[in-house]
Parts: structure tokens; sequence; C-alpha cells
């Protein structure tokens, strides 16, 4: 077995074992490597299809968000070869590095990622606060940097993470994207997001003060298909602000 057709099997593995998705797995490689962009779903597809492969330091990354080992069949060649970058992976200049490589496989970064849950929202119309119930998808929870939130001074027991759904917030979200929502934070800001409790359903639109009022409003400039309504009592409950967004779309 060639090491392309191995390193193919080994990140389709790792992800499968971990209970992850592609757009799951490219979002938390996303936070792990620092990078806004370019580990998509597509990219994940292409790795375990063997379209093109990952470099050292995104198998790496790979290990860690999943927890599964790195095997040294696939590491030592990768180690070794001057292809890749040793220079911004301690340890592992070559093979001399690897047992070092191993060793930071093996340990991960466990306390740099805070899981977030991924719910889905039970309400009724008329009624403050919500029940949540997990999300299968995924592997139920969304992996945060610590230092993000504790640089926004976020309370992650006060975090859930949530599905977009329908067309209704494009171009800011689409259908798909996940969004994390702060249920400390729900006094209303105009031009934020938030997620509302409307009439009994659970909507992620924005808030905008005019005319002495509060109202939601959608981004898709299909305005008549998507127009504002009034938030007002009962019917329109803040459920928290949107904090953050995960999205396959570049």
């Amino acid at each position: 077995m060639d090491l392309q057709t191995m390193i193919a099997g080994w990140v389709k593995e790792a992800r499968t074992t971990a209970g992850l998705s592609g757009t799951a797995l490219g979002a938390r490689l996303a936070l792990e490597l620092g990078t806004d962009r370019g580990h998509t779903k597509a990219n994940i597809s292409h790795w375990e299809n063997e379209k093109h492969s990952p470099n050292l330091k995104q198998l790496l990354a790979i290990s860690r968000v999943t927890g599964c080992r790195l095997p040294a069949e696939i590491l030592a060649p990768l180690a070794a070869s001057p292809a890749n970058d040793s220079s911004a992976l301690p340890g592992v200049p070559g093979l001399p590095g690897l047992q070092n490589a191993l060793r930071v496989v093996a340990e991960g970064d466990d306390d740099a990622f805070v899981p977030i849950p991924m719910v889905k929202l039970r309400l009724s119309a008329g009624i403050t606060g919500y029940q949540a119930e997990p999300e299968a998808r995924d592997g139920g929870t969304l992996g945060m940097r610590r230092t993000w939130l504790e640089r926004n001074q976020y309370s992650p027991s006060h975090l859930i993470a949530i599905y977009v759904k329908g067309e209704s917030m494009e171009p800011s979200l689409f259908a798909g994207d996940i969004v994390v929502i702060n249920t400390l934070d729900t006094k209303p800001v105009d031009g934020a997001v938030f997620a509302f409790n409307y009439e009994g359903e659970a909507v992620v639109k924005r808030l905008v003060r005019d005319a002495a009022q509060w109202w939601l409003t959608s981004d898709n400039p299909d305005q008549r298909k998507y127009h504002r309504k009034l938030c007002q009592g009962g019917e329109c409950i803040v459920i928290g602000r949107v904090v953050r967004k995960e999205s396959d779309r570049i």
C-alpha cells in the first residue's frame, strides 16, 4: 500500500472514529491551525479520496482534534521529507525527532479546546427559556479554543451551538452553517444577530431598531419574501446573541 492510500484511509478512520462530519473536522482544523479557510468539507473529501494529501502539520492537527494516533509508517517518511516545513514543527526536524513528534500526537493538547454542546432547541410560544436536545450530527459538540473564550470573556456553560436553517440570512449565514450563541447576552443591540423564540420557533435574525420599535430582519436581499417582523412581547423572546459562526463558505 502506497503512502497516499495509507494517509487517505487513516484520515477517514480518524474522522469517523471521532464521530465528525467533513464539515466539523474542517472547522476544528481551521481553529487548531489558526486559519480561517482552506479546511472545508471538500478538502477533507479530497484527502480521503486520494485526490491530494494533507501535509505533516495538517496530519498532526487531525491527530490532535480526533484523538487518533498517527501511525509511525505514515509519520516516519513524512518527517524525513524535506517537503515538509519542519521548522514549524518543534521536535520534528527529520527522523531524529520522530519520537518527539509521536509524543506530541499521543499527548495532544486537550486543554486547548472546550467542547460546546451542539443542540436542537425545543421552544414554546410565549415562554421564556428553552429545552435543548443534543444534536446527533458531528459528535454532539463543537470545540472552541480556550484562548478565544477567555479573550472574549465567554462562559462555556452558557454557550450553545446550533445549525442554521433556511436562506433568510444569506449571504451572512447559509443553511448548514453553525452558530454559537451566548445565552447570557440577551440585551437588545441594534444591528446585532440573535437567536429568538419567535412564536414558538427558533430563528436567527438581525435585530434592528426603527421607529422606536425592535424588528427582526433578514440579510437576504429578497425583502418581499423575507420581510421584517415586529419583535415585541411574549411572541418574540431573545435566547442569546450569536457570537461566532462556522461555515464551509469561503
